[in-house]
């Protein structure tokens, strides 16, 4: 029983020693290959809800690698719950694409989610980017300085 007791003393003590030098590591998620770059959330001039002022709103996204990906499924939400779902498309690498609010013709850099209303909120809001199993690839936050965020 001492032995056992003497055991878990110095497994606490090693634990705290590595705690305390800021040793002890979380294993990170691995970052996503496509990542939201920029967001671009107030649009420029009033919002009059145009076309032209809802495609000023969008969601740059980036792919950090060399190859080209697939974004079936993919979907880009904010903290509301508008989503919109990426059909069969491929991100060609270290290229961006962008996703407007309004109603457009999809291209392989310029995506429409056809909406007739803002999704991006002005005084602050949250970019998700999910994987079409749920799981989070990467998401940007902002408050309301200025009209658009690095990400």
């Amino acid at each position: 029983m001492k032995r056992i007791l003497a055991t878990a003393a110095t497994a606490a003590t090693a634990v705290a020693t590595v705690t305390a030098l800021g040793v002890m590591a979380v294993p990170a998620e691995a970052a996503s290959p496509v990542q939201i770059y920029r967001v671009y959330f107030d649009s420029p001039g009033s919002d009059n809800r145009s076309n032209k002022s809802l495609n000023g709103e969008w969601v740059q996204l980036f792919n950090t690698t060399n190859t080209t990906k697939q974004l079936k499924g993919v979907r880009l939400r904010d903290r509301t719950g508008y989503t919109y779902t990426f059909g069969w498309f491929q991100l060609k690498g270290r290229k961006s694409v962008y996703v407007h609010t309004g109603r457009g013709s999809n291209t392989a850099t310029h995506r429409y989610w056809g909406r007739k209303a803002y999704v991006w909120n002005n005084g602050g809001d949250t970019a998700f980017l999910l994987y079409p199993s749920g799981k989070r690839a990467d998401s940007c936050s902002w408050t309301s300085k200025g009209s658009s965020k690095y990400c």
